[in-house]
C-alpha cells in the first residue's frame, strides 16, 4: 500500500491522519530532509529514509522528479511504504507521477506552501495561481502568483528573468521565508540574502494603470472598458460593418513593416492587427453571438485539424506535401465537395490580383486550366485583341470587361510560370516608382519640367533612369 502525505510547511501542519500514518510502521520514505517539516520526522526518531541522494544524480528537474517516483514505486512493491513530500501533495510533480501509476495510493494531502505564502502576504484571492520555480516555462501566469520552490540565488534569477518579462521589473512582490513575508521589487528577487526550501515569491494583482507589461487578457478588458455604458463615444458608437475596413488597412500596415524589416514598427502593427479580432470578439460578445472563447477555441480547432500530418494520420514530408495536407483538410472542414463551391468561397474582398489568382488556382486543382504557360500566353494575346476590337468600338462597358479579361489572362500566365501575381505587381509598381522619380530627378538637373516636355523626349529620360536602377 502507497500512502503520500503532505509535510506542510513546518512541524505543526502536519494532520492527525497523516501523523498516523508515518507512525505506523509502514516504511517511511522523505522526498528531502531539508526542509523544517521533514526535520521533524527526521528527528521524532520515527525510522525513514531520505532520497536527498537523488538530487545529485539528475541534471534537470524532468528527470529529477521521474527517478523520486520511481524509487518509491519499487520500494512500494515490497510492502507498504508512506512516501512524504513539503508542502502539498498536489504541489508535487513526483507525487503527482506516482498518483497517475498507483491510483489506490491513500492521500494526506498537507498545507500547501503556495496557500501558507499568500496568507503570510495577507493576500486573498479565490482565482490565485502557483506554480514550482522549477516547473517549464508553458504554463500562462496569471496574478494574484505564487512561486514556491526558490531554494537559491540562481533559480531566483531564472525567476525574475521570467516574471520580469511578464509583469516589469517594478511590480511590488513579497519574498516569503519561513513563514514571513518582505515587500520587494520584482528585479530584487536574486538579491535576497538567505535562500531555503521554504521561499517563495508573492505576486498580487496590479491595477490596470499601474501596468508597465500587458497580456492579451488586458487587451480584452480594455476594449470591454471602451464599449462600457461610460467608456469612449467613438467606440461605443462602432458595429462590425462600421470597422470592417480598418482591419484591411491594419493588415496593410502590417505589411508594410514586414518590408521594411522594422521591428518596431512591427511590433506596433501586429498589436493593431490583433486590437481589430479583440474588437469584433468584444462586438459579437455583447450581441450573445459569440465570445473572446469562441473565437481562440475555433482558430485552436481549425489548426489542430488542419495540420493532421502533425496532430494525426497524415504524412508530410516537405513543404509541398503540408500545404496538400491542409487543402486537402479545408475541403473536408468547409464541406466543399465540387469546385464550383471552391471557388467561389474565395473572398469577394481580396485585392483583385490575388483574388484572381487564388480562384484560378482552386479552378486548376479540380482539372479546370491551361496545359502550360505558353497555352496561357496565347489567351493573353488573345485577351488584347478584343481589348483593342473594343476601342475601335468605343463601348465603355466592352472595354471595361475586355481588360478584365486582359488582366485575368495576365494573371493565369503569372500563376503558372510560378509567380504570387499580387507581389510581382507590387514589386513592379514600386521599380515604376522607384524609376518615375528618378526620371524626374534628372529632367529637373537640366533645368526642365516634365510637363513641358514631348513623348519621345520623356521617354528618353525615362531610358536614362532605368539603366539606373
Amino acid at each position: 500500500m502507497l500512502t503520500i502525505v503532505g509535510l506542510g510547511c513546518s512541524p505543526e501542519d502536519l494532520s492527525r491522519g497523516a501523523y498516523n500514518a508515518v507512525t505506523s510502521g509502514a516504511k517511511v520514505i522523505l522526498r528531502t530532509g531539508e526542509t523544517p517539516a521533514a526535520q521533524a520526522i527526521l528527528s521524532s526518531g520515527a525510522p525513514c529514509a531520505t532520497l536527498d541522494y537523488i538530487y545529485e544524480s539528475c541534471r534537470n528537474f524532468d528527470t529529477l522528479n521521474k527517478k523520486l517516483a520511481a524509487a518509491v514505486a519499487e520500494e512500494a512493491e515490497k510492502g507498504d511504504v508512506v512516501y512524504c513530500v513539503d508542502g502539498s501533495v498536489a504541489e508535487d510533480v513526483s507525487a503527482q507521477i506516482l498518483l497517475r501509476k498507483k491510483k489506490d495510493a491513500r492521500v494526506f494531502c498537507g498545507v500547501s506552501k503556495a496557500d501558507a505564502a499568500f496568507a503570510a502576504a495577507k493576500i486573498s484571492a479565490c482565482d490565485r495561481t502557483a506554480v514550482s520555480a522549477y516547473s517549464g516555462g508553458g504554463a500562462r501566469l496569471r496574478l494574484p502568483l505564487a512561486v514556491y520552490d526558490v531554494d537559491c540565488d540562481l533559480v531566483a534569477g531564472d525567476v525574475k528573468l521570467r516574471l520580469c518579462d511578464l509583469f516589469g521589473d517594478e511590480a511590488d512582490a513579497f519574498f516569503v521565508r519561513g513563514g514571513k513575508a518582505k515587500k520587494i521589487k520584482l528585479y530584487e528577487l536574486d538579491r535576497q540574502k538567505a535562500y531555503d526550501s521554504s521561499c517563495v515569491l508573492v505576486l498580487d494583482k496590479i491595477p490596470l494603470l499601474k501596468k508597465t507589461r500587458f497580456d492579451f487578457d488586458d487587451l480584452v478588458e480594455i476594449l470591454r472598458l471602451l464599449r462600457a455604458p461610460n467608456g469612449c463615444p467613438w467606440d461605443r458608437a462602432q458595429t462590425h460593418e462600421s470597422i470592417r475596413k480598418n482591419m484591411i488597412e491594419e493588415a496593410y500596415e502590417l505589411v508594410d513593416a514586414i518590408d521594411s524589416k522594422d521591428d518596431n514598427k512591427i511590433v506596433e502593427e501586429t498589436g493593431d492587427v490583433l486590437m481589430q479580432g479583440v474588437f469584433h470578439s468584444v462586438l459579437g460578445e455583447e450581441r450573445g453571438a459569440f465570445t473572446v472563447d469562441d473565437v481562440l477555441s475555433a482558430v485552436c480547432e481549425k489548426l489542430i485539424f488542419r495540420h493532421s500530418h502533425i496532430f494525426g494520420k497524415d504524412k508530410a514530408t516537405d513543404e509541398a506535401s503540408a500545404l496538400s495536407v491542409w487543402d486537402k483538410n479545408k475541403l473536408k472542414e468547409k464541406g466543399q465537395t465540387t469546385g464550383s463551391q471552391s471557388v467561389c468561397d474565395v473572398p469577394k474582398n481580396l485585392p483583385a490580383a490575388m483574388r484572381a489568382q487564388k480562384v484560378a488556382k482552386r479552378a486548376a486543382k479540380f482539372g479546370y486550366d491551361f496545359k502550360d504557360v505558353s497555352q496561357a500566353a496565347e489567351k493573353v494575346t488573345e485577351e488584347l485583341g478584343e481589348l483593342l476590337a473594343a476601342l475601335r468600338e468605343k463601348n465603355e462597358a466592352h472595354i471595361a470587361e475586355e481588360t478584365g479579361d486582359l488582366l485575368f489572362s495576365a494573371v493565369n500566365v503569372g500563376r503558372l510560370a510560378g509567380a504570387d501575381c499580387e507581389e510581382a505587381l507590387s514589386e513592379s509598381t514600386k521599380k515604376f516608382i522607384r524609376r518615375f522619380c528618378r526620371t524626374e530627378e534628372l529632367i529637373l538637373a537640366d533645368g526642365k519640367k516634365m510637363q513641358d516636355m514631348s513623348a519621345d523626349e520623356l521617354w528618353a529620360y525615362y531610358e536614362r533612369a532605368k539603366r539606373n536602377g
